[in-house]
């Protein structure tokens, strides 16, 4: 065997062979398909709705407002945002789309940058302030990128201290984290978590058609989380649209690859609702790829992934804007 169709057969094994995740669909055409959120037993939309965009200075108000509550209202029940995005320009949007009644639509993600017990807890405040809400059902610990970040937030007075604290005052209901750079370290937060006999109820992490190819998360983090039934996020479906960049694939084939995982959600930024609108129609229609066509997206993007060019988030020195703020 040639080694161009070795790798080409290990990436595709690595993402056909099914990892044991319990995966729901719609049973009728035009709905919203659910999964499950890991052990928690939450029905979770498919497609998730990413909270950067609809914060950023181009988008109009309302249109974040339009984007959030058409989804919310199309079936789609999950939002993700975090503290730090668009200067805190994206919660405050989605706490304006959430008032009349839109908050019992949603399953409410966001997170926080703070790795000790009192920069979490402000933030987590904040974001509550923002988001113009008393509870969130997802509360996760943001970009753990570097290896000695769980140390820091399993740490007397650490992050953690303080997220368990909110759950017991029932101001968060889950707790999870999430990381762009390295599988190792998401691995290294999951051991270290097993070690304090503390259980993780989600990971969110870049899932996507160059992942495979490259420092994968889906290879070296998905069977773990799978065999402890801990919640998948995926994110990154177009890699911050640098994947697009490639010209390898269309936007679908990148919402199909990523939505074919066994992943509870597949989260995308939508900044338009022609975005949003195509978003829902990949979701509404979504049937299992077949091993010929998950292995023929793999063989196209193979060539472009596998320096990492469109996938830069994996690296440490990544910014998005200077959207990156940590507080100690």
């Amino acid at each position: 065997m040639h080694r161009r169709d070795f790798v080409k057969s290990a990436a595709a094994a690595a993402f056909i062979v099914s990892l044991g995740q319990k995966v729901t669909f719609a049973t009728d055409t035009g709905r919203i398909p659910y999964r499950v959120l890991g052990h928690t037993g939450e029905n979770v939309s498919l497609l998730g709705i990413g909270g950067y965009h609809i914060g950023q200075r181009f988008v109009l108000e309302s249109t974040a407002i339009q984007i959030v509550r058409t989804a919310l209202d199309s079936g789609v029940n999950f939002l993700d945002n975090c503290w730090d995005y668009n200067d805190g320009l994206s919660e405050e949007r989605m706490g304006k789309a959430l008032r009349d009644g839109y908050r019992d639509k949603a399953f409410l993600m966001t997170k926080v940058n703070g790795r000790t017990a009192r920069s979490a807890s402000e933030q987590l405040d904040q974001s509550l302030q923002r988001l113009q809400t008393d509870r969130l059902d997802l509360i996760q610990m943001h970009a753990i990128e570097q290896m000695d970040e769980p140390e820091q937030v399993f740490a007397p007075d650490g992050a953690v201290e303080a997220l368990v604290r909110a759950k017991k005052a029932g101001k968060v209901r889950y707790i999870g984290f999430t990381g762009h750079t390295n599988p190792k370290i998401h691995l290294h937060m999951l051991e270290l978590s097993d070690q304090r006999g503390f259980v993780f109820d989600s990971v969110q992490m870049p899932l996507n058609v160059m992942d495979a190819h490259f420092n994968s998360f889906g290879s070296g983090v998905l069977p773990v989380l799978t065999k402890k039934n801990i919640g998948i996020l995926g994110m990154k479906t177009m890699g911050d649209k640098s994947i697009l960049k490639s010209k390898t694939v269309t936007p679908v084939e990148c919402l199909k690859f990523s939505m074919n995982l066994p992943l509870s959600v597949c989260i995308t930024g939508c900044d338009s609702m022609a975005i949003l609108q195509q978003a829902l129609d990949v979701v509404r229609n979504f049937k299992p790829l077949t091993h010929e066509e998950v292995t023929a997206i793999l063989a196209k993007t193979e060539a472009a992934a596998a320096s990492g060019q469109y996938e830069p988030y994996k690296g440490s020195a990544y910014i998005r804007g200077a959207d990156n703020t940590r507080q100690s």
